[in-house]
C-alpha cells in the first residue's frame, strides 16, 4: 500500500483497501475469516459498534481485529488512533457477536495498523475491561 497508489482514494476506499490488505496479512499467518464488518446498533440515539474483521486462530481463539490506515505515520500513526472510545465500541460489538455462543471461546482484541506501506499487527492490543 504505497502512498502514491493511495493518494487519490477517498477515506472509505482507503479503509476498504486497508481491510483487504490486513485480511490477506492475517490469513497468510494462519487465521481464518469468520465475518467482516460486524455492526451492531445501540439504539436510536446512541452509537453502537463495529468490528472490522472477526477471525479464528488455529487454536480456536476468536480474534476481533480493528484495522487502522494512515497514509503517513505522522500524528502518532495508525495504532495511536484506536482511542478508548473506539475500543469500547469494538468491545460492545464483540459482546453482541458472542451472544450466539453457548460456550465462550477464548477471545482477543488485535489492531492491524497500516502506516503508508508498513503493516504492524498488534496482538492483544487491548482487552474488554
Amino acid at each position: 500500500m504505497v502512498t502514491e497508489v493511495t493518494k487519490g482514494l477517498t477515506t472509505k476506499a482507503l479503509g476498504d483497501a486497508g481491510e483487504a490488505l490486513a485480511l490477506a496479512h492475517l490469513v497468510r499467518h494462519g487465521l481464518t475469516l469468520v465475518q467482516r464488518n460486524y455492526r451492531v446498533a445501540a439504539g436510536p440515539h446512541a452509537r453502537g459498534g463495529e468490528v472490522d474483521l472477526i477471525l479464528r486462530e488455529r487454536d480456536g481463539t476468536l480474534v476481533f481485529a480493528e484495522v487502522r490506515v494512515r497514509r503517513r505515520a505522522s500524528h502518532g500513526g495508525a495504532a495511536a488512533s484506536v482511542t478508548t472510545t473506539k475500543q469500547r465500541r469494538i468491545v460492545y460489538a464483540a459482546q453482541h457477536f458472542l451472544r450466539k455462543f453457548t460456550q465462550l471461546p477464548p477471545c482477543r482484541f488485535d489492531v492491524v495498523a497500516i502506516d503508508g506501506s508498513e503493516i504492524e499487527w498488534l496482538k492483544g492490543a487491548f482487552d474488554a475491561a
